[in-house]
Order: C-alpha cells, then sequence, then structure tokens
C-alpha cells in the first residue's frame, strides 16, 4: 500500500484509509464484534494504517471495537477519532436525524479524551477531529484545548469536519490542522470552490468521507433497493427513489468507465480522488471482506490525464439530484 502525507503535518498514512462508522452503527443491522474484529484486522493485513471512528458511533462502541481490533497494532497504525457532541443521558443520537445537542467547550473536550483513550486502549490519540463545528464555542478555544492535549502527551493531531474556509483558518492560527474530514466525492463536488484552495494554502491535508456517496457510486443502489431499518440513508434526500433514479446516470457513466478500465465503479470513483491532490486520503467505508479488497485494490488503479479527462465528459452533464443531509444534519455543516 502507498502512503501519503496528510498536508505538511508530518501525518503518513496509507493512501486509502478505513471508515469504521458503518461497522455498527449508521447502516442498519451492526456486525458481530468478531466479524468487525476480523475486518479491520484484514485491512491492517493489506496495508491499511489510517482508521477512522467517533465517540458518537454507537454511541461508544464502534471506538471499542476499533480499539479491541487495532490493540495488537500500537505504534503501527494511526486511529483518528472525534468529540462535539453532547451524549448525556437523553441526548442518545438516534442515526443522522435525532442528533444530540453540540457540545465543544474545552473542559467537555478534555473529558472526552480521557474516555477515547481508554475505549481506543492507546496512550495518545494520533488525530482528534472537532465532530461538527460548534457555535456556541470560539473555534479559537477548541483550538487551545486540542493544543493544551498535543502538549500534555495525550493528542499528536487536530482536526475538523466539515468546517468552512474561514473557521479553518481561525482554527489554524491558534494550533496548525492537520486534517480537514468532510464529504467529496464524484457527487458532492461543492468542496472544490473554496475548501481545497484553502486548505492547499495552509498546508492540510483532506480525508474525504462518504467517497464511494455513501455506497451509491458502486453500482450496488439503484431505484428498487430496500434500506435496513435504522438505515440512516433512508432518511437523506438523495436516496429518495425519485432521486435514485435521475442519480444512477452517474453510477452508469462510472461502469462504462470501469468496464474499459478493467475496473469497477468503486475502483474509478477512489482512484479519481486519489488523483486529485497527492494529500487527499480517503476513507471508504464497508463490512465485507470483498469490497474492503475491492476498495483498496484503487491505491494502484493509475488514471492517465485522458482517463480524467473522459470522467469529467462523462459526468459534466448530469445533475445530482436530491440534498446530501436531511434538514436536521444539514443544518450542522459550517460555511
Amino acid at each position: 500500500m502507498q502512503t501519503r502525507k496528510l498536508g505538511k503535518s508530518g501525518l503518513e498514512v496509507s493512501a486509502i484509509g478505513l471508515g469504521c462508522m458503518g461497522l455498527n452503527f449508521g447502516y442498519g443491522k451492526a456486525v458481530t464484534t468478531a466479524d468487525g474484529v476480523a475486518l479491520i484486522r484484514r485491512a491492517v493485513e493489506l496495508g491499511v494504517t489510517f482508521f477512522d471512528t467517533a465517540e458518537v458511533y454507537g454511541p461508544y462502541i464502534n471506538e471499542e471495537l476499533v480499539g479491541e481490533a487495532l490493540s495488537p497494532f500500537k505504534g503501527k497504525v494511526a486511529i483518528a477519532t472525534k468529540f462535539g457532541f453532547d451524549l448525556s443521558p437523553g441526548k442518545d443520537p438516534r442515526g443522522m436525524t435525532g442528533l444530540p445537542a453540540l457540545n465543544s467547550r474545552p473542559n467537555h473536550i478534555k473529558e472526552v479524551v480521557e474516555a477515547s483513550l481508554k475505549r481506543l486502549q492507546v496512550e495518545v490519540i494520533d488525530l482528534l477531529y472537532q465532530h461538527r463545528v460548534d457555535p456556541a464555542v470560539p473555534i479559537e478555544d477548541v483550538a487551545g484545548a486540542v493544543k493544551d492535549l498535543i502538549a500534555a502527551g495525550k493528542v499528536k493531531h487536530f482536526g475538523l469536519s466539515e468546517a468552512g474556509a474561514r473557521t479553518l483558518r481561525r482554527a489554524h492560527a491558534v494550533q496548525p490542522v492537520t486534517a480537514l474530514q468532510s464529504e467529496y466525492s464524484l457527487w458532492w463536488r461543492e468542496p472544490e470552490d473554496e475548501i481545497m484552495p484553502t486548505l492547499e494554502e495552509l498546508g492540510i491535508g483532506f480525508v474525504p468521507f462518504s467517497p464511494l456517496g455513501k455506497g451509491f457510486l458502486t453500482g450496488a443502489i439503484n431505484q428498487d433497493t430496500k434500506l435496513e431499518s435504522g438505515d440512516f440513508r433512508s432518511t437523506v434526500p438523495r436516496f429518495a427513489p425519485e432521486a435514485r433514479i435521475a442519480n444512477l446516470a452517474l453510477v452508469d457513466a462510472l461502469q462504462n468507465i470501469a468496464g474499459r478500465k478493467g475496473a469497477t465503479p468503486a475502483q474509478i470513483a477512489l482512484a479519481w480522488l486519489l488523483a486529485q491532490k497527492p494529500w487527499i486520503v480517503p476513507i471508504p467505508g464497508t463490512t465485507r471482506l470483498n469490497r474492503l479488497e475491492e476498495n483498496l485494490g484503487a491505491a494502484t488503479l493509475p488514471l492517465s490525464p485522458d482517463d480524467l479527462a473522459e470522467i469529467e465528459t462523462h459526468i459534466a452533464g448530469i445533475a445530482v439530484q436530491g440534498a446530501r443531509y436531511p434538514d436536521a444534519a444539514q443544518r450542522l455543516i459550517d460555511r
């Protein structure tokens, strides 16, 4: 597996990471602990050194799973986790439509880190993200709290998720930001307008989540696909039946290109992301070993300038339909 550095931070990780959320949160039925551990450890065998989780996934159980799976590999892999929600009793998250209140107060951040360290079975968190920007807490205070945690040896790197360019600049001025984690893929390209130029200017890495469009770009979902109970995609406008019908045009384009390259649509979508910038590290998630191996195959799939131009030509006239989040979650996106 090739490696990449996240911006100018010096944090070097596998070119493709593993998003672990879906193993037991957000996508319906959870895998067993044994199967989740096996999948994560297979990823390590295949060269993955970058794993993403968060306290809110479950809550808590995803961090526990990641901690158990990676306990034999301390010092050999990087684990990213997140703070930013109030998980007090009565404020439990229910998928992506009943999110708990935001909480990025400095004292809360430090409490979360202590708990995450225990669940992850590590002495230091490699990359700590603010999960969503909290308008009630100045980002300078958030960055200052993480700076203190770095000085205390409990965190190595600071990240933000779904933060706007102005917030990035303010945070970076207090504590250098190693990475921004936000959605970016062939069906969500808004970060190209303002975010990516800002990241390049500041030397910040980019970690796209949902690089396969929450599974849609794999070609495994069509207008007849029934989403499981508890699968948050059932609340996402982009996955409404009428939107799916329109959005399949994008999948058809990927399938045509993949056929000529001897690849799969998922591999084309991931290879396209890798080709955009050398400091981009996507984190596709999966619950299946065959999909894991398929996704990681994108790291060795070269796309020539002609290939990239062909992709642009094929998708240029396709207008993706539907919002990427329901209203409750959309309001948490920083601009």
